[in-house]
């Protein structure tokens, strides 16, 4: 496993909302040099414009043009863009948008080009970021389409507590024909293949939630779960993953079942989304399994109301930048364990036999 940071890029996110704020807060600690070395995609201007309302913040950087002059014991600024931009925090706007879609554009392309090793993105509002160039509801369909992934799984993390989505950002009224056995049992074998590269668990146990209430009570409320849940469960396990379900959606947080299992596949956006956010204590990271590279994000968005006025709590920050290293790592002993299992053995062997002398 290599000994070197990794290399931890930063898009933006909405000019007008917290993102640029908390990657200030972030960054100022300097301790966290010690584990990565950050590249923000943004513009020097910007960055100036939140500086300048957090006056008791120590934040430096310097700003680069090439990847190979990036100083590993400073913040590295790559420029995105020069011109003047119109910053009004609070409010949305198409200027707005229109940024933090060329920053998440830029910090992507130097993603897939191994320029840096991870990505930690800010959030982005839906509405402002359309345009005929740019036409995706959010982050992960993005990165799904960049990198040609067949499917990736929006999951929210938050220590061993895991949340994965069948579907995203679909209206209710929609979710259900949006649920399909082979749609359920590929969101599985994803989660199952994260949780063992990503997250370092040999034998991952996942819960699934039914789609109707009491998970359909075999049939009287709704007939998904007999019909399309159950069986894909039963794919899952015939593939040798361990997989449990389905859980009535209310009981199955209400008494705390998540804390028995890796993670947890939910049907819907507010389904999961919900659950978590509340027992995440404002600390949950957004991760997009599935990609060849690392994406996490906070659990939060754009939040408006507070933009520009140092009220921007950085826990769900810190947090994603904190995953997305700790992910690189996992994937890179991952790798390694396969690549060599004789050394894995040797390695174990010589740590049991450590074992066994300190116990005579």
């Amino acid at each position: 496993m290599t000994t070197s940071k990794p290399v931890i890029g930063v898009s933006c996110g909405d000019l007008n909302g917290i993102g640029i704020e908390l990657i200030i807060k972030t960054f100022s600690d300097n301790r966290i040099l010690e584990l990565c070395t950050p590249v923000i995609f943004c513009s020097a201007k910007a960055i100036s414009f939140y500086r300048k309302g957090l006056p008791e913040i120590n934040f430096s950087y310097q700003t680069v043009k090439e990847f190979n002059r990036l100083n590993p014991k400073q913040v590295n600024l790559y420029s995105c863009w020069e011109e003047d931009v119109n910053i009004t925090p609070g409010e949305l706007t198409e200027t707005g948008g229109k940024y933090a879609v060329l920053s998440l554009q830029t910090a992507v392309a130097a993603l897939k080009q191994k320029q840096i090793d991870g990505l930690v993105t800010a959030p982005i509002h839906k509405k402002n970021i359309q345009s005929a160039d740019f036409q995706y509801p959010g982050h992960t369909p993005f990165l799904k389409a960049m990198f040609n992934a067949n499917d990736v799984v929006m999951m929210l993390c938050a220590g061993g507590f895991r949340v994965a989505l069948v579907t995203e950002h679909v209206p209710v009224q929609e979710v259900a024909k949006h649920i399909t056995r082979e749609k359920i049992l590929s969101k599985l074998a994803l989660v199952h293949k994260s949780l063992q590269k990503d997250f370092g668990i040999d034998k991952p146990r996942i819960a699934v939630l039914g789609l109707n209430p009491h998970a359909g009570d075999e049939g009287l409320i709704g007939n998904e779960e007999e019909t399309i849940i159950k069986p894909a469960i039963k794919d899952a396990k015939n593939n040798n993953m361990f997989v449990i379900g389905p859980y009535s959606a209310d009981a199955f947080f209400a008494r705390r079942s998540f804390d028995k299992f890796d993670a947890v596949l939910a049907m819907y956006h507010d389904q999961g989304l919900i659950p978590f956010k509340t027992l995440a204590s404002g600390e949950g990271v957004n991760y997009t399994a599935g990609l060849p590279a690392v994406r996490t994000s906070p659990d939060h968005g754009v939040a408006f109301d507070i933009a520009g006025k140092d009220k921007a709590d950085v826990s769900s920050f810190i947090t994603a930048v904190y995953e997305c290293i700790d992910i690189i790592r996992n994937r890179e002993e991952y790798d390694m364990n396969r690549s060599n299992p004789m050394k894995k053995v040797t390695q174990n062997f010589l740590a049991n036999a450590v074992d066994e002398r300190i116990e005579e």
